[in-house]
């Protein structure tokens, strides 16, 4: 791989290409001199984060000119306040503060005979919960920061530590078992000079985005189909050509994958397979994920990963490493999985296989982990918050692909080089993490089945109307596990408001880990 640079100071990383907001202080030109070196500046860029009902403190630091400082804040969210002689910024957000908040900071030092004074604008970010942050932190664009943000609660299966979690039974006989043993560890992504490797994936705001369709055609039947807030210029894996030659609209061209993100509504939009041709897009399947809550899929349909799992939420991003800590697993994959006459196997949290071959001991959905013996002190500082997080949450098969190569994101900042030390690890240094069920795990045959989500009622406020009227869609439905309505992408909760400007038939789609129920009402525009 050819160098390129992860950029680190002691303590705190040092992100480059905007990962953090950023605050330009202006100097005012009122009663200052030209000739003044000792110029008065904020130091401060970024402010921590607050949530509701919540203690919050912070403080504004400046630097320069004379002391002592007089601190002034306007804008702050309620139940906020500064202290003018400190900066300090204390109090509880109340309910309703939740969100950023542009604050204007200024600071007025005591220099004689004329005042120094200078004012910055810095966004404070709110959550609603202490527990949960909240999409809305998350930067726009291809590969963008997500700024702290980590997919799902801390107790979903994909956050889950599992450092303490007791072995498989079947742990050596699976590790020193052909498919296994005898390999090595291989990040499958770069930066942009080495080829730009790995699963790009797009931050957007569906306030902005507009919803567009995708025609999806293999794996309709296990598919989310919905409108999707997908840019036309979302990045494709592997770059294939628009309208590649006898490739539209459902040619295999690969994994093809499109990962999109929506801010806006904290969903995550995932294809396979995908084209895209003269402003259209095409699939073969669509899935679906609520970004607040892990789901689970019905047992035995697959997603835009073989495994049945999102592939967003595994993968290794720069703006993670760089911030210190990666909290969640990491896909990987596995050259061959157990195969059956039922297609192969699956453990939780998968619920799809995709076997080709009998003979090895790899199942979709098999969580290993890194030896917590395992030395990583003579590795960088990136690479340990990789390991660490092998450690801590382990890595999960998540499809058939090359020999235990583990995924990410590609950046402009990845250290090509760097990350090539991380092939010098053996596949003997992991252990696997007891399954549920016991391995070799279900089959499309024996997963478990029950009762689909029941829905008792969906309806419109109004049925009849003219275009641009607001109408509320409403429903009730129990046992599910996620919702989405094919004109509006993922919801939650019981309702929501849309202003149709034509006839719309709208379709509520209610999933569980047995299948899927839907139902659908007609809202006439004249």
């Amino acid at each position: 791989m050819r160098e390129s640079f992860l950029l680190f100071t002691l303590g705190t990383i040092t992100l480059m290409g905007g990962l953090c907001p950023s605050a330009k202080a202006q100097i005012s030109t009122a009663g200052s001199h030209p000739e003044q070196t000792n110029k008065l500046a904020i130091k401060t860029t970024t402010l921590s984060t607050g949530r509701v009902a919540v203690d919050y403190a912070d403080a504004v630091a400046a630097t320069g000119g004379t002391k002592p400082y007089t601190f002034n804040a306007a804008g702050l969210p309620a139940g906020l306040k500064m202290n003018k002689s400190t900066g300090e910024i204390t109090g509880t957000p109340e309910a309703g503060m939740a969100g950023i908040t542009a604050v204007t900071v200024n600071v007025t030092d005591s220099s004689k005979p004329a005042k120094q004074s200078v004012t910055t604008r810095l966004d404070l970010w709110v959550y609603q919960a202490a527990d949960k942050e909240e999409c809305g932190q998350l930067s726009l664009g291809d590969n963008a920061s997500f700024n702290g943000f980590v997919p799902y609660a801390p107790t979903d299966l994909w956050d889950t530590d599992i450092s303490n979690a007791p072995l498989d039974p079947d742990n050596e006989a699976i590790t020193s078992a052909g498919g296994f043993a005898g390999l090595n560890l291989h990040p499958d992504f770069s930066s942009i000079a080495d080829g730009d490797y790995g699963i790009p994936y797009v931050v957007v705001d569906s306030s902005a985005q507009p919803l567009v369709s995708v025609d999806v055609d293999a794996y309709a039947s296990e598919s989310d189909v919905a409108l999707e807030p997908i840019p036309i210029t979302a990045p494709i894996e592997g770059a294939p050509a628009d309208c590649a030659a006898g490739g539209w609209p459902h040619t295999y061209l690969g994994d093809a994958h499109v990962l999109v993100v929506d801010r806006n509504t904290c969903f995550l939009y995932e294809t396979f397979n995908t084209h895209r041709c003269n402003g259209q897009w095409a699939s073969d399947s669509e899935t679906i994920w609520d970004l607040k809550q892990f789901e689970h899929r019905p047992w035995g349909w697959t997603s835009a990963d073989a495994a049945g799992l999102p592939i967003m939420t595994g993968l290794v991003r720069y703006d993670e490493v760089a911030a210190g800590a990666i909290k969640h697993a990491i896909r990987f994959t596995m050259q061959v999985t157990k195969d059956d006459a039922n297609d192969g196997y699956f453990v939780e949290p998968a619920t799809h296989a995709a076997g080709i071959y009998w003979g090895v001991s790899n199942v979709m959905g098999m969580r290993v982990r890194l030896k917590s013996d395992f030395d990583i002190s003579g590795f960088s500082k990136a690479n340990q918050v990789i390991l660490t997080a092998m450690k801590q949450y382990g890595m999960v098969i998540a499809d058939n692909g090359g020999y235990f190569f583990f995924q990410g994101a590609p950046s402009a900042y990845w250290n090509d080089n760097d990350l090539d030390n991380l092939k010098n690890i053996a596949s003997s240094n992991f252990e696997v993490v007891k399954m549920t069920p016991a391995w070799p795990g279900w089959d499309s045959s024996t997963a478990p089945t029950g009762a689909l989500p029941t829905i008792h009622s969906f309806s419109a406020s109004a049925t009849n109307v003219k275009p641009g009227t607001a109408v509320t869609l409403e429903w009730n439905v129990i046992d599910s596990s996620y919702l989405f309505i094919d004109k509006l992408g993922g919801v939650r909760g019981t309702s929501i408001v849309v202003k149709p400007e034509s006839t719309t038939t709208y379709t509520l789609n209610a999933t569980n880990d047995s299948g899927r129920s839907t139902r659908s009402v007609t809202v006439k525009v004249q």
